[in-house]
């Protein structure tokens, strides 16, 4: 008799879960999901024919395997190489090679990657900054020659004298940037994102995030695109993912990805429901033996038994459903109820034009991905611009822009409590403060509020080992992807937590450090020497 894996959530990490399970096992997943998504946060949201990618997924590794997997699903357009000829970055292969006489055209079929190039900006002082930040004129120009000695001041007194030990992301940034460049570019944009000081923060965040990003990489990778200009080759395992310059993306957006991997599991007997709420989990000694689920859209609760479970949901809701009548004990109850979360608002704006324009006059729309928005005086975070990212998710490229403005905030605070039309407006005025928009040329407009989708290392984060080695002696239940390891994993890290875990229950691995361990691992760390 067949074994079956029930899964909790259809993001990245449940997907991937699941097409693993059937193309590698026999093992049968059920995938449950909440909501009527696909995706989870990397769901693409269709407004009129106007799509929306919440957050921005680029879709680029430095591990292979994820790579490969993505390309296996989504086969990549053809692009031109620097030589003239016609290159792509190809299944199983690190440097770009002849394209098949396959390759997908975009214009000719929907199941395609497209190859993108990077470019995201700081806006600050109303003037537009390079990023990562770089020793140009512009930057110069921008702050004045006495910030700029400050900052060069303050960044060599970071490197003779760093902080030790590192308490907090306020340490973190000033070690790596300096006390002037931190107040500059990262303090108040990361306490729009988290919504409490920087000093307040655990360092793990930088760590997780911002990984070997310092002036230093910056002024070398800099240095390196000086001397040998970028080529189509999806190769860039040397540079820090902060400077990546090219990702690939599929035609629609990166739901339409988890679309076509939902598809692929339905067509080879896996299942997948929507509506389907996780209310109890039931246990018998170290091992979880069934689940409740609820339909959200009749009330009916179910009991579904399984062999294995993973789960994405938030660990805090996990941790409140398991059985009554044998309670969790009371300290991992305090931790777990202690984690924080930071909820998430888009603003699909769709406008005639932008009010800013691009360097030296050059005409059309701004080349920007997205534009980190570090104005004080406005609360809104970042600003997407998704006619840069596939021009194949508006409806009228030619003649709109469709913009994503992106605030972060806590779920039934005041932001996240106006009503939509109220939301608009206030979007609208503060990116014409600003001088991005004219509101007179805004055409059209949606909110779209997504609960719990940083896990923040604020809280009782830094007791979350508790909680960790609570669950884990549960030997077939295994936690993966962002949420369910409350952890800010990037999609490909919640992938690889996928990936690892189907191949320890394929091995009978019984411990779940490499599963934890992944985005710490040399898999995803690999470098090559300069020289």
């Amino acid at each position: 008799m067949s074994k079956t894996a029930i899964i909790i959530g259809a993001g990245p990490a449940g997907l991937t879960a699941a097409y693993e399970f059937l193309t590698r096992t026999d093992i049968k997943p059920i995938v449950l999901e909440a909501t009527r998504a696909t995706g989870g946060i990397s769901q693409t949201i269709n407004y009129k024919n106007n799509r929306i990618d919440i957050g921005g997924h680029r879709f680029f590794s430095k591990s292979d395997r994820v790579m490969n997997w993505w390309l296996n699903i989504l086969p990549p357009e053809a692009v031109p190489g620097s030589d003239g000829s016609v290159e792509v970055f190809y299944r199983n292969q690190s440097r770009p090679v002849a394209v098949p006489a396959e390759a997908p055209d975009p214009r000719k079929t929907d199941k395609v990657m497209l190859v993108r190039s990077r470019l995201s900006r700081i806006f600050y002082l109303r003037r537009f900054f390079s990023y990562p930040i770089s020793l140009s004129a512009e930057t110069i120009r921008n702050l004045g020659i006495l910030r700029m000695t400050r900052i060069g001041a303050s960044y060599l007194l970071a490197r003779a004298r760093p902080i030790k030990p590192e308490r907090s992301l306020e340490d973190f940034f000033i070690n790596r940037f300096g006390r002037e460049l931190y107040l500059t570019f990262f303090k108040d944009y990361t306490e729009k994102v988290w919504g409490v000081p920087c000093d307040k923060i655990n360092p793990d965040w930088g760590a997780q995030r911002v990984k070997g990003l310092s002036i230093t990489t910056a002024l070398l990778h800099a240095a390196r695109r000086a001397l040998k200009p970028a080529d189509a080759s999806m190769s860039q395992k040397g540079v820090e993912t902060s400077l990546i310059e090219r990702f690939l993306y599929p035609k629609y957006g990166p739901g339409q990805m988890w679309e076509e991997v939902s598809r692929r599991v339905l067509e080879r007997g896996g299942e997948i429901h929507h509506q389907r709420r996780i209310v109890g989990l039931h246990r018998e000694d170290n091992r979880i033996v069934s689940v409740n689920v609820r339909n959200e859209d009749t009330g009916e609760v179910e009991a579904l038994r399984g062999d294995y479970f993973l789960s994405t949901m938030p660990v805090q809701e996990l941790v409140r459903y398991f059985d009554r009548d044998a309670p969790v004990p009371g300290e991992v109850k305090r931790v777990s109820d202690g984690l924080m979360y930071r909820d998430f608002m888009t603003v699909g704006l769709l406008l005639s034009k932008l009010k800013v324009r691009n360097p030296g006059g050059e005409p059309g729309l701004i080349k920007d991905n997205w534009i980190y928005i570090q104005e004080r005086d406005v609360k809104i975070g970042r600003l997407q611009i998704f006619n840069n990212w596939s021009e194949f998710m508006i409806d009228d490229p030619r003649n709109t822009v469709w913009l994503g403005l992106e605030y972060f905030c806590n779920e039934g605070d005041a932001l996240w409590s106006k009503s939509d039309d109220d939301f608009k407006a206030f979007a609208i005025e503060e990116l014409a403060r600003i001088g991005i928009i004219d509101a007179a040329d805004v055409l059209d407009g949606v909110v779209i509020r997504m609960p719990k989708t940083y896990p923040s290392y604020t809280g009782s984060y830094d007791e979350f080992p508790v909680v960790q080695r609570y669950v884990d002696q549960f030997e077939n239940l295994f936690l993966i992807g962002r949420n369910g390891m409350h952890r800010y994993n990037n999609q490909d890290h919640s992938m690889l937590t996928a990936m690892v875990t189907v191949e320890n229950i394929m091995n009978n691995v019984k411990t779940k450090d490499n599963i934890w361990s992944v985005n710490v691992e040399q898999e995803y760390h690999e470098t090559k020497k300069v020289g």
